[in-house]
C-alpha cells in the first residue's frame, strides 16, 4: 500500500478477506473478480462433518471466527492454534499435530488441491469471513486511467455483496481479533446479508439476516452491523 501511494505500483491484488476494514487514505477497491465458493471445508481423515468429529478432537485453526463457531457447536473440541500456508497446515494435519483443520474452499481450489479428506461445511453451520472467496484489486483513488482499465474486469454482483459485507464490518469496527462473519447473496433484485458476531469461546453467538434492494448494499451492511 505504501508503494501504491508512492506511485511505484499501479494496482495490488488481494484476497478481500485480508484487507483492513478501512483502507488507507487515497486508496480504493477498483474492481473485484467473480467470487469463488465462499464456504469453508473440514479436513479430517476420521470425520466428514463437524458433528462426526471425535469427542475432544484437536482442531487446528488460527481464525477466531472459525474457532468461536466450532466451539459454539462443539464445546468439547480442543482448538489448537495452527498457522502457515495451506501446505504447512496440511502437513501438520498429516503429521498428527492436530486431528482436523478448517480451510477456505476457495483457497484449495485456486491451488488445485483436491484433498480426499475435505468436506464442505454449509454456511448454515459455519458462516464465512467477510469477503471470503473474493479477489479485490486496489489502486489509488486519483488514478483515473487505472480505475477505468480495472473496471473492465469488475464483477458487479460480487462488488455489491462485498460492499454490504464490508459495511457491516465497518459498523462493527471489526478486525481479525474479533469473531465476526458475514455473507451477502443476491436473489433477483434483492440482496440478503447474514451476519454473525460471537465471543471467542463460542458461548454467545448473535446471528441475523436482513434483506434490501441490491442497490442499497452499504445501507444494508450498516443496518446489520448496527443491529
Amino acid at each position: 500500500q505504501d508503494m501504491l501511494r508512492d506511485g511505484a505500483l499501479d494496482f495490488a491484488v488481494h484476497s478481500a478477506k485480508d484487507l483492513e476494514t478501512r483502507l488507507p487514505y487515497g486508496l480504493t477497491i477498483a474492481s473485484v473478480l467473480p467470487r469463488e465458493d465462499p464456504r469453508d471445508v473440514l479436513l479430517c481423515a476420521r470425520a466428514k462433518s463437524i458433528d462426526e468429529l471425535p469427542r475432544g478432537a484437536r482442531l487446528g485453526t488460527a481464525s477466531m471466527r472459525r474457532g468461536a463457531q466450532l466451539l459454539h457447536r462443539r464445546p468439547d473440541l480442543k482448538i489448537v492454534t495452527l498457522r502457515g500456508n495451506v501446505d504447512t497446515r496440511l502437513r501438520k494435519l498429516c503429521e498428527g499435530v492436530v486431528d482436523a483443520t478448517v480451510l477456505a474452499l476457495a483457497g484449495l481450489r485456486r491451488l488445485d488441491r483436491d484433498e480426499a479428506t475435505a468436506s464442505v461445511i454449509d454456511a448454515a453451520e459455519m458462516l464465512p469471513a467477510v469477503g471470503q472467496g473474493t479477489i479485490a484489486i486496489e489502486c489509488r483513488e486519483e488514478a483515473t486511467c487505472i480505475k477505468t482499465l480495472l473496471a473492465c474486469i469488475d464483477d458487479p454482483g460480487t462488488a455489491v455483496c462485498l460492499d454490504a459485507e464490508r459495511s457491516m464490518l465497518a459498523a462493527l469496527d471489526g478486525s481479525c481479533h474479533t469473531p465476526i462473519a458475514g455473507l451477502a447473496e443476491i436473489v433477483g433484485e434483492s440482496l440478503y446479508l447474514e451476519g454473525l458476531v460471537a465471543t471467542p469461546d463460542g458461548r454467545l453467538v448473535h446471528r441475523l439476516k436482513h434483506e434490501a434492494p441490491r442497490g442499497d448494499a452499504v445501507a444494508l451492511g450498516t443496518e446489520v452491523g448496527a443491529a
